[in-house]
């Protein structure tokens, strides 16, 4: 990405953990896929503010980024999907031409496997407590039939004859300042060190095939929408036996139809009648945990906040781990009545009566009624 990360959350470079933190979530919040289906620019902007946040989110990593840029942390993950363009798109991906090292000093040795993105739906209480998800992805693997090597059975790597297995190319050249020595990826093996004369039949030399494979990601507790796991070694293998990339998990948590999260709170909507409000009750609340019995106070207003201590959602640190709970807020409602019986209007109009309160009489409607269409 060439766009600044802290450009991306809209934040100072000075910027405190929380403050990037709070942006985070308010951009995740508007970008998020399910509230801009269809539109790719919200979906990619979405994509970069998450990875920008793993980043920034990070001690160390920010450190590195403050001090080299994205030079920094390069490595860390990737830029985009390299399956958005179907199947074809993928072999390129995974099996096209070009150097990855892009110049300057190059490592010897198989480059690096691409990193992967996959979206994953999880239901709320998963994202709660915690669980773990089958994901299918389609990813480059090693090649059984040559274990990797590129070389056809029977035979094996030749060491390049270019660079003498040290996957470099030094190349010297006059300036202005004088000699330049600059270290480049070996243009005959790319790098790897290595040549193979007989190319494995089913991997085409390349140590990889592409299929599709199940992977099982642990959801820790506390997650929420919008947030991405860094699942480090699992993305695609690189080629003769390269290192394997990443694989990023962003997390769509479905909404449920009780509770609702306020950051790290569970929220819920008691519904009171006027006369349990007024009179007070006791009832039952279920929540996540189980069923927890409320004692409701006569005269509870509309608003009020009941709170369970630390029965809410788990407080998820950056280092993955959870560390204690938020509070479960039941919030009273008042539900008033939009049917009710001749007795039971009698007996409220008893009773706003004795309160001194002035309500409408049956009688005064109707005349109401009636001069309206007169």
């Amino acid at each position: 990405m060439a766009t600044d990360f802290y450009e991306l959350l809209e934040v100072a470079r000075g910027a405190s953990p929380d403050e990037i933190k709070r942006a985070y979530r308010k951009l995740a919040r508007e970008l998020h896929p399910d509230k801009n289906p269809g539109n790719k620019e919200a979906e990619e902007r979405f994509k970069q503010v998450s990875r920008a946040y793993e980043v920034l989110s990070d001690p160390e990593s920010r450190a590195r980024y403050d001090q080299f840029g994205e030079a920094g942390i390069s490595g860390n993950g990737g830029g985009g999907d390299p399956f958005a363009g179907g199947f074809g798109d993928i072999i390129n991906a995974f099996f096209g031409g070009g150097s990855p090292f892009g110049g300057g000093d190059a490592a010897a040795g198989p480059p690096r496997g691409q990193d992967l993105e996959v979206v994953v739906d999880v239901p709320f209480e998963e994202a709660v407590f915690g669980s773990e998800r089958e994901v299918r992805v389609r990813t480059a693997v090693r090649c059984d039939d040559c274990d990797g090597s590129g070389a056809a059975r029977g035979t094996v790597p030749q060491t390049c004859t270019n660079c003498n297995g040290t996957g470099r190319e030094r190349r010297v050249r006059q300036s202005m300042l004088g000699q330049m020595v600059t270290t480049t990826a070996c243009g005959r093996c790319g790098g790897a060190g290595q040549q193979i004369a007989s190319p494995c039949a089913t991997c085409r030399g390349e140590g990889r095939v592409v299929k599709e494979v199940s992977i099982t990601v642990e959801i820790p507790a506390g997650i929420d929408s919008g947030q991405t796991l860094r699942l480090t070694g699992r993305g695609a293998v690189g080629p003769r036996g390269g290192d394997k990339g990443d694989l990023y998990v962003h997390l769509r948590v479905a909404p449920h139809e009780r509770w609702r999260r306020e950051e790290f709170d569970l929220v819920t909507d008691v519904a009171l009648s006027i006369a349990q409000a007024a009179l007070g009750t006791e009832l039952d609340l279920d929540t996540l945990d189980g069923v927890e019995h409320l004692v409701v106070p006569a005269g509870v207003q509309y608003g009020h906040e009941f709170t369970l201590r630390g029965r809410g959602v788990p407080r998820l640190t950056s280092s993955g781990r959870a560390r204690g709970r938020g509070d479960l807020r039941a919030r009273v409602i008042i539900e008033v009545p939009t049917k009710m019986s001749s007795q039971e209007r009698d007996l409220l109009r008893k009773w706003a009566e004795l309160r001194g309160e002035t309500v409408t009489s049956d009688e005064g409607l109707v005349a109401k009624i009636k001069s309206a269409f007169s």
